[in-house]
């Protein structure tokens, strides 16, 4: 049974005592209310990293960074690498977010290397894969996205690979008010899913976790994370409230 994976992208948002009183809010509700196998990921500014791991504790909660370099260290201010993440208790990293790939120019070739650094030191990645509205609607956007996994994830062994995650963002659909269809998500899942099996074979690919990443909320989760291949989703606006957030962990 694949696991189903919640998981909070807080972006540039939330002051420390904002954060600190967001996360107790989630951590308590989560606690209360959810019974059920989901695990919770909260990916916080990194910043607040330190402070939050003492909350994010147990079989449900987890602590997840936004980002890493593909370097182990060196002269790159401003940067963290994933031994530091991995040193302050982190199990989670999100790599090749959409954000990251327009405003940061990051590559299929550079996230390949961050997600071998991630591995390396026992993190977790959550490897995002998406197309843009243009593409969506004038190219191949499955071969598209296919290929972003190939370029990034397609040099690991079946045993590495067992130990990533992937969320699929519909570019388009990412803070536009747009959300893809739950058959348009579906259908993309499942493509990746078989792209995946191509390569590591039916057991990696039925057990690797796939989020949808696009505009999920309190609203359309459910209906979401009831299609068979999309497995917990990569949340941003609406894992900045409490409620909302705890809705879509209901949700998977």
């Amino acid at each position: 049974m694949r696991k189903k994976i919640v998981a909070g992208n807080w972006k540039m948002n939330k002051t420390a005592d904002e954060g600190l009183a967001l996360v107790s809010e989630v951590v308590n509700m989560v606690s209360a209310e959810v019974t059920a196998p989901v695990t919770v990921v909260v990916c916080p500014p990194a910043l607040y990293l330190t402070t939050f791991k003492s909350y994010l504790t147990g079989d449900k909660l987890a602590l997840g960074a936004q980002n890493c370099h593909e370097k182990a260290a060196g002269a790159y201010t401003g940067e963290i690498s994933a031994p530091m993440l991995k040193s302050v208790g982190v199990q989670y990293v999100i790599l090749g977010h959409s954000e990251r790939r327009q405003y940061f120019g990051e590559t299929n070739a550079q996230l390949a290397e961050k997600v071998n650094i991630a591995l390396e030191n026992g993190l977790i990645p959550i490897f995002c894969c998406g197309e843009s509205r243009e593409m969506r609607e004038t190219g191949d956007y499955v071969g598209f996205v296919k290929n972003q996994l190939t370029e990034s994830l397609f040099h690991l062994s079946a045993e590495q690979m067992a130990n990533v995650v992937i969320a699929y963002e519909p570019i388009w659909a990412i803070g536009t008010g747009l959300t893809a269809s739950s058959a348009q998500a579906q259908d993309m899942h499942f493509a990746l899913r078989q792209h995946l099996a191509g390569q590591f074979g039916d057991e990696v690919a039925q057990n690797t976790s796939i989020l949808y990443g696009g505009s999920a909320n309190a609203q359309n989760a459910q209906e979401l994370f009831g299609q068979p291949d999309v497995d917990g989703g990569l949340i941003g606006g609406a894992s900045l409230k409490s409620r909302d957030f705890l809705t879509v962990v209901k949700a998977a």
